[in-house]
């Protein structure tokens, strides 16, 4: 075994330690055939309101402008599938909000790996991304050979679905390579068929400015009164793609104690919702993602379901 399989094996069997579901490298490169697809949806105005994504579109594809000397991008999936959901009559929370921001939880272990890397091997730099930085995390994932891009655009993996979080170090040192996966969409269309504002409008495809997930995060001004009855009831992001995806069958639960929701959560009713206090806010979104749309964001999504 030479130097490079070493070790990638000490760092596949660390991030496992860690709790990560998987882990795959792959070589820190320009994303050629990301590129024109990024730069059409973009053209097409499918980021609505995120000007964002707009901003670092180099750094976006090519990691060696983001992290210089750069060599590997580490691709690490973490679990959030929970053992329990919200009651069926409550206005609905997106699974990956119910416990702990996975900011959080996500950058504390990947500081662990990158420890574990520079102790073990040497001197190694990098950085660590958790969807913050303009890093195309999915593109990533899946040239590393941890799933394929379904028809929903999010990543999908044959043994566990796809509610996990995609993380990455990008790191200086030369590792052993993966190969991306073949895509099992086949003939479904059981996401674009099921998604209440028909934002997938052709496979693999979303208009970002549709998305339920959009329209109660990112936006901040009023919710368009077009999607009026088309909200199915989410106050908070959206899993209607992933629910009817019928990998997400294979999905088993996490054992991140922080994604555990806080014992109020999951009992609250539609009632219990529209009468919800700062107060109560604050307590139940703790240290939640939930947080990000704040409080005033989050009354105006039940406002809008409501009314």
């Amino acid at each position: 075994m030479n130097d490079k399989q070493h070790y990638t094996k000490l760092i596949k069997t660390e991030a496992k330690r860690l709790g990560f579901l998987s882990c795959g490298i792959s070589k820190a490169e320009f994303l050629e055939t990301e590129a024109p697809r990024l730069e059409k949806w973009l053209n097409n105005n499918m980021n609505g309101e995120m000007r964002y994504m707009e901003n670092h579109f180099d750094k976006r594809l090519d990691p060696t402008k983001l992290v210089e000397g750069s060599k590997s991008v580490i691709s690490l999936l973490l679990n959030y599938f929970p053992s329990e959901t919200q009651n069926s009559e409550s206005f609905k929370l997106s699974k990956y909000a119910y416990g702990t921001d996975y900011h959080f939880v996500i950058k504390d272990k990947l500081k662990s790996l990158l420890q574990f890397i520079q102790e073990g091997i040497g001197e190694v730099s990098g950085r660590a991304f958790v969807d913050s930085a303009p890093v195309l995390d999915k593109a990533w994932a899946a040239k590393s050979g941890l799933g394929w891009i379904g028809k929903h655009s999010n990543l999908l993996t044959q043994q566990v679905g796809s509610f996990y979080f995609i993380a990455e170090l990008i790191i200086d040192l030369e590792l052993d390579y993966d190969t991306p996966t073949t895509n099992h969409c086949g003939t479904c269309t059981a996401c674009i068929d099921a998604c209440p504002t028909e934002a997938i409008v052709e496979p693999y495809v979303v208009d970002g400015s549709k998305c339920i997930s959009y329209l109660t995060i990112e936006l901040k001004e009023n919710i368009p009164t077009e999607f009026k009855d088309k909200m199915d009831d989410w106050m908070f992001g959206c899993d209607v793609c992933q629910d009817v995806c019928p990998w997400n069958r294979f999905s088993k639960p996490h054992s991140e104690p922080l994604f555990n929701p806080h014992p109020e959560l999951l009992d609250m009713s539609k009632k219990d919702w529209e009468e919800i206090t700062e107060d109560t806010f604050r307590k139940v979104f703790k240290k939640s993602a939930v947080k990000r749309t704040k409080f005033s964001g989050l009354t105006r999504n039940i406002d809008f379901l409501k009314d």
